[in-house]
């Protein structure tokens, strides 16, 4: 009896101790966690290439000073909108206005000359007439009296009387007709100076209407160095005004992407200070020549503002996004890819179905996906969405690959 006793004491022992391991690891080994999973693979994406610029009005002119004089009343001020032919500027123009009226007035001068010419010369080519008819008389005389004379019929004083008049006749005809050249090139010097003096006054007035500026665009004064009272000279910088109906992004593009960009492309740019998505550009010039220091062609990008409320102002930041062609990427969707302070990973499982934390670096983003760069090859699982309990070795329960 008490033989058999013990031995149901040490089967009751055994079998708890038995349950008790029973429940311990059931309680420390958990079953793998069911995952969705992705399959890496390659796929084609465009491949952009984004370039820093600045915004400027396509028309900006630049107004300076002609003339010397003291600005005596500026009409505007910076911001405000100008039309066409707008006065903007006015300089002190009595200088000019007087330098005006002597160039007239020798122009007059010099056309009471001409006239006065025109009479001389009428007078002389009258006189001129009247010499070669003396002379013609005179001459037809002589060839008279010649004939006379070798028959004896007159006397040598009278052949000698004639033909002394016919020698002043022909000098005087001689004479009556240098003073008519000499006329004919008092005329020509005349008409040259009325031809200076209509210069003169071209001039002149060319001069004056400078003492008034006007806006030669309609668009929007940005700068306004001069002030009132300040002597103009040539070349002083007086006003800025810039078109405001088209404006353009001229960005800076490496030259090894140069060759991509052609003109008539279309452009997505990005403007940080309009609070705007990205808006529509197209390529409409490519200065040809590089800079020296950036090694950087300029790219001009004409711009269209998405709706009437963008305004666009000249100095703005912008980013140009270009479409290069395509290329070759891995691909992960975003939330995949976890976070831990500098760490940036992808959980990826193995052939024995156990979670493994991988390392990545991230490229560019494509919609919903991030482009890998290092980290993760072609045909590795990653699992999408990993629940918290994953940890790295933690087995897991893979669903369909994608």
């Amino acid at each position: 009896m008490k033989g058999s006793l013990f031995i149901l004491i040490g089967c009751a022992v055994a079998l708890f101790l038995s349950c008790g391991s029973k429940e311990d690891f059931s309680k420390t080994a958990s079953p793998p966690q069911k995952v969705k999973i992705e399959k890496i693979q390659a796929a084609s994406v465009e491949d952009t290439y984004e370039a820093m610029g600045t915004v400027r009005s396509k028309t900006i002119s630049v107004l300076s000073s002609k003339v010397i004089g003291r600005i005596i009343s500026i009409q505007v001020r910076e911001g405000d909108r100008v039309k066409a032919g707008q006065l903007l500027v006015e300089i002190d123009d009595r200088e000019m206005k007087a330098q005006l009226e002597k160039s007239r007035a020798g122009l007059r001068e010099a056309q009471y000359a001409l006239d006065e010419a025109e009479k001389a010369i009428r007078a002389g080519e009258a006189e001129k007439k009247a010499a070669d008819a003396r002379l013609a008389l005179a001459s037809s005389t002589l060839d008279r009296y010649k004939g006379l004379y070798e028959r004896r019929s007159v006397s040598s004083q009278e052949y000698d009387e004639v033909q002394t008049k016919n020698t002043a006749a022909k000098a005087d005809a001689d004479q009556a007709s240098e003073r008519l050249q000499a006329l004919v090139a008092k005329k020509s010097q005349i008409i040259a100076r009325i031809d200076q003096a209509k210069a003169d006054t071209v001039n002149a007035e060319a001069s004056l209407s400078h003492s008034r500026i006007l806006s030669p665009i309609d668009g929007i004064v940005t700068t306004k160095p001069a002030d009132l009272g300040q002597m103009a000279a040539p070349g002083t910088h007086l006003l800025s005004v810039e078109d405001e109906s088209l404006y353009r992004l001229e960005a800076l593009v490496e030259e090894s992407r140069s060759g991509r960009i052609h003109l008539g492309a279309s452009v997505s740019v990005s403007i940080d200070a309009l609070g705007h998505n990205p808006m529509s550009g197209q390529v409409s010039e490519i200065v040809p020549a590089l800079d020296p220091a950036s090694r950087s062609y300029i790219i001009k990008i004409d711009l269209r503002a998405p709706d009437s409320s963008t305004f666009f102002r000249s100095g703005l930041f912008g980013k140009a996004r270009f479409n290069t062609g395509t290329k070759q990427v891995l691909t992960v969707p975003v939330q995949s890819i976890q976070e831990r302070g500098q760490l940036t990973f992808v959980y990826v499982v193995d052939s024995a179905k156990t979670a493994h934390m991988r390392l990545i670096q991230t490229g560019k983003p494509y919609g919903d996906r991030v482009e890998i760069l290092s980290g993760l090859s072609e045909g590795d699982l990653v699992i999408l969405e990993p629940p918290s309990a994953v940890k790295d070795g933690a087995a897991v329960e893979p669903g369909e690959a994608s």
